[in-house]
């Protein structure tokens, strides 16, 4: 799965750390997303797609036959 979380954040112009705290995450969280190291929680996706004002397809991306 890939992800345009940075490319959010950065448009809203919150640094990873204003992001983690919105969230109630850490920063290495955001990082390890926005690196797509990481897939986030189903409840944690809806929350960043709330905090953003639109849906989880608009910032994930799947991609048939990925498995991560």
């Amino acid at each position: 799965m890939e992800n345009r979380l940075a490319e959010f954040r950065k448009k809203h112009g919150w640094s990873q750390d204003k992001l983690a705290e919105k969230l109630h995450v850490s920063r290495q969280t955001i990082i390890s997303i926005e690196k797509n190291r990481y897939s986030p929680s189903l409840p944690l996706a809806f929350e960043i797609s709330r905090t953003f004002g639109v849906s989880i397809e608009d910032i994930f991306i799947y991609r048939e036959g990925g498995r991560e």
